[in-house]
């Protein structure tokens, strides 16, 4: 059996402060980190015992994550097992990256967010193209705030044309965003409103909670990260007889990670293997 896994542990701390994140800024003290590495350490273990399974793991962290060292080796001890065929982590990249030389480059991948408002577009395009040259599989993305319209071209000019660079609709905007704005987002992202969408979800089949879970640092299992009602616990003997189809239970779906998974969506003949570092199967490169 082949599972996606969508892995949020406690940290909850961050190094920058973006006003629209609850966890800007946020400081966890050495006991607080310590649990959330212990959690970690235990996840990864499980997965390792667990080779009967096929994985594909998404890390969803609340705060930055690969500032600490303990998901640098996550990343390194996942990516070298068999069993598991992608490692992904969501991350500012504003972490040094010597550490992906120890992982299976095969099997990891990177979805980097530019935050023009706490990192220099050079810093945040030297780590991309650092990543490049590593041969690291990663997309680059940013939020579509229109005051940042002048760092996202510039941006877009500079990465390598075969970087796809994603744009995150900012949902409570759209109304208000004006034509000019929602062609020039497109312009950039050509699946830009694939993002911009609220889909219809309750009643339709999703595999999550099927073949994708979430789980938390305690090994909470939940069909998805938006629907709180638990299914169980990985470190239960018999975790995996938990997982079966499902409806959603949700009025709508409107996040990547989520919406994803919805089947009539077929979003898997957009993403294919890529689906959990967003990067499409036919990226066209601009020319």
């Amino acid at each position: 059996m082949h599972i996606t896994i969508l892995y949020r542990g406690s940290l909850i701390s961050c190094n920058y402060g973006c006003e629209y994140c609850p966890f800007a800024k946020r400081q966890q003290t050495a006991a607080e980190l310590a649990i959330d590495k212990q959690s970690l350490e235990r996840f990864v273990n499980w997965v390792a015992e667990n080779s009967q399974h096929q994985f594909s793991i998404l890390f969803t962290p609340w705060g930055e994550a690969l500032i600490q060292k303990w998901y640098q080796q996550a990343l390194i001890k996942l990516t070298q097992m068999f069993h598991v065929n992608k490692a992904a982590i969501q991350t500012n990249l504003s972490c040094n990256l010597d550490w992906v030389e120890e992982c299976n480059k095969e099997r990891l991948a990177l979805w980097a967010t530019f935050h023009p408002e706490w990192v220099s577009r050079q810093s945040f395009l030297n780590r991309c193209l650092e990543l490049d040259k590593r041969n690291v599989r990663f997309s680059a993305g940013v939020v579509g705030f229109p005051q940042f319209k002048d760092e996202i071209a510039a941006l877009r000019r500079e990465l390598p044309k075969h970087i796809y660079l994603w744009i995150n609709a900012v949902k409570r905007e759209l109304p208000n965003l004006s034509d000019e704005d929602r062609n020039f987002f497109e312009s950039i992202d050509p699946l830009f409103h694939l993002n911009t969408q609220h889909y219809t979800s309750f009643g339709h089949q999703c595999r999550a909670g099927k073949s994708a879970i979430s789980v938390d640092g305690d090994g909470t299992m939940r069909r998805c990260h938006f629907i709180k009602e638990l299914i169980g616990n990985i470190y239960d003997l018999n975790w995996s007889d938990n997982l079966c189809d499902r409806s959603c239970i949700n009025q709508t779906c409107h996040c990547h990670i989520g919406y994803v998974h919805l089947e009539y969506l077929e979003l898997e003949k957009v993403f294919g293997s890529g689906i959990l570092e967003r990067i499409p199967i036919n990226f066209q490169p601009l020319k």
